[in-house]
């Protein structure tokens, strides 16, 4: 099986001559470039010699049996990505936490923050990791070393701001603090 995937920034454009939709001239139809739906509707009409035109080789572009375009990810389907599959990134950190004797909550807030920097950032679910990892990570090491955290709570400003997490502590009496 080989995979190849990309942006392939320019594509569109020689999709759009292909099918003799070029916007020059006094009468052309002039759309903007950055209308997504517009241009994964032209996506979808790539063939192999768009590819080549592209600038892939031959040899390359027959070996790629198929062809397939992919839409950007919205901010639901991201949210899902983070919470609902078995092995969730949001499920992994409660668990490792867990591990500590700790139980994680992130707030609606935070997992909508995390969403919104990674379309932002234009990262798609690829980083949906690595944000939330930098909200965590300095509890992540401070919670080894001390053993009277009880909960961490991950918001949206911690998420936003790099502030740190809300703990809730056990003290001495075994009475709840909240830090």
């Amino acid at each position: 099986m080989f995979i190849c995937g990309g942006t392939f920034e320019g594509l569109e454009s020689i999709i759009n001559y292909r099918m003799g939709k070029n916007n020059i001239g006094f009468k052309a139809d002039i759309k903007s470039k950055n209308n997504k739906e517009r241009n994964y509707k032209l996506m979808e009409n790539v063939l192999p010699e768009d590819l080549i035109k592209y600038g892939l080789i031959p040899e390359l572009v027959g070996r790629l049996h198929i062809v397939s375009t992919l839409e950007v990810l919205d901010k639901e389907a991201l949210i899902k990505i983070l919470t609902h599959p078995k092995n969730a990134i949001v499920k992994q950190y409660k668990k490792i936490f867990e591990l500590e004797g700790v139980e994680l909550n992130l707030t609606p807030g935070a997992l909508e923050a995390i969403v919104e920097e990674s379309i932002k950032r234009k990262i798609g679910a690829r980083g949906l990791r690595s944000i939330m990892e930098d909200s965590i990570l300095e509890i992540m090491y401070q919670i080894p070393s001390e053993k009277n955290i009880e909960r961490c709570t991950i918001t949206e400003e911690v998420v936003k701001n790099k502030i740190m997490p809300e703990i809730e502590r056990y003290n001495e009496n075994m009475k709840k603090e909240t830090a």
